[in-house]
């Protein structure tokens, strides 16, 4: 049987850089770390996906 708590919305998982981690559970922790390492995946393709578009530019106008 699903209890009441399941029918309430998750809460969304936030996380402030340099925030007060002290009154965080150990579960709280590990989600905010698996959090960042996505977010940080994401960036790092981000960012890859921009070097190739600037290079691809600067590759056609330096002829």
């Amino acid at each position: 049987m699903a209890t009441e708590d399941d029918d309430r919305p998750r809460k969304k998982i936030s996380h402030e850089i340099g925030q007060d981690l002290s009154l965080l559970s150990v579960e709280e922790l590990t989600e905010r770390v698996t959090l960042l390492k996505t977010e940080i995946v994401r960036l790092e393709e981000a960012a890859t996906k921009k070097r190739a578009s600037r290079d691809a530019a600067n590759s056609i106008f330096k002829s």
